[in-house]
């Protein structure tokens, strides 16, 4: 099998994703299996890499790449003849267009299967809103640029998986927006993908309730009497394998997560925050129901340690390995 080339952005430059990125490349996990290329700004790259003392070259390529080079990274230069000013740990609208603008580049080059697959540094999502671009966060502006209507977040860290049924919601908005169409959709979708994705033929979804206790048959909520149990009906008509709803905090403080290859929570922070406490520096954000693979570190900026070298690159290197293991399976399956 070909290794993927896969493209990976410099996200916000006023953050730390030109030195996980600079990091990231160069670590002996993952040389040997895809041909990487950045998307972004030289400039940045040089910046960074002169801060930390790091004795990388950048060869500027108007092509796609056809092999990994250990002498110098390849660089999708935008803006070619504009020098951005670059100051961590600062919100600027100019890091915000770069950073759209390389998400836009990226895509489109999966779009036209040019690349295999792309990995997105981490973006501020306040830059990104002052440079015009009007979306919650990455995921969404990937389902509008890939015209992909149901998408949904999945957290990887180790064998835990989390769907989330909303993403960057208002938790005041969540029990409106929950339906049983909402609920089904997302687990199909999840279905789908454990299965082409990551090659799980018959896989185990469980699903967590809105409420605590799972809303004590209807003394506490009845969200999951109402939409979240027959949604679940629904799915299992469908033959997927679904068990739930259950307690989040029991179902988490039991471990009953190993027993499932992945999990559906029903907004951001009840998934997220046992996934992080669990695999805080690996977690890897990846984007299900896309028609391109996507996935990117679970972590924002991190604008406090922006610029002074000491970002870990861990979770990086892990949504690398992850792209390159879903596109992998793909085509295995394709073939």
């Amino acid at each position: 099998m070909t290794k993927p080339i896969i493209a990976v952005t410099l996200g916000d430059f006023n953050g730390i994703g030109p030195e996980i990125v600079l990091k990231g490349l160069r670590s002996p996990a993952i040389q040997k299996a895809y041909i990487p290329m950045v998307i972004g700004s030289i400039d940045a790259l040089e910046f960074y890499a002169h801060s930390m003392r790091l004795k990388i070259h950048f060869k500027e390529i108007d092509t796609i790449p056809d092999r990994y080079s250990s002498d110098y990274i390849h660089v999708f230069h935008l803006r070619k003849f504009q020098k951005p000013v670059i100051r961590p740990g600062i919100i600027s609208r100019e890091a915000g267009d770069y950073a759209g603008e390389a998400i836009e580049v990226a895509a489109e080059l999966c779009k036209q299967k040019i690349i295999d697959g792309m990995v997105t540094a981490p973006i501020s999502k306040e830059a990104l809103h002052l440079a015009g671009y009007r979306f919650p966060g990455q995921t969404e502006m990937l389902a509008k640029i890939c015209n992909a209507d149901n998408v949904t977040m999945m957290l990887i860290a180790n064998k835990l998986r989390v769907g989330l049924t909303t993403i960057h919601l208002a938790l005041n908005k969540v029990s409106k927006t929950l339906s049983k169409e909402l609920i089904a959709g997302i687990l199909s979708l999840i279905h789908s993908s454990l299965r082409k994705d990551f090659g799980i033929r018959n896989p185990k979804i469980a699903v967590l309730g809105l409420n605590p206790h799972a809303g004590e048959n209807g003394k506490i909520g009845d969200e999951e009497i109402k939409i979240i149990e027959p949604a679940i009906r629904v799915a299992k008509r469908k033959g997927i394998h679904i068990d739930g709803p259950f307690p989040s905090d029991g179902f988490f403080g039991r471990h009953s997560y190993k027993n499932y290859d992945a999990v559906l929570a029903m907004y951001h922070d009840q998934g997220l925050i046992p996934l992080k406490m669990m695999g805080f520096n690996i977690g890897v954000n990846y984007t299900v129901g896309l028609p391109i693979v996507r996935t990117s570190p679970d972590h924002g900026t991190a604008f406090d340690i922006a610029g002074k070298g000491i970002a870990n690159p861990s979770s990086m290197i892990e949504a690398i390995k992850s792209a390159v293991k879903i596109i992998n399976n793909r085509k295995r399956i394709s073939q």
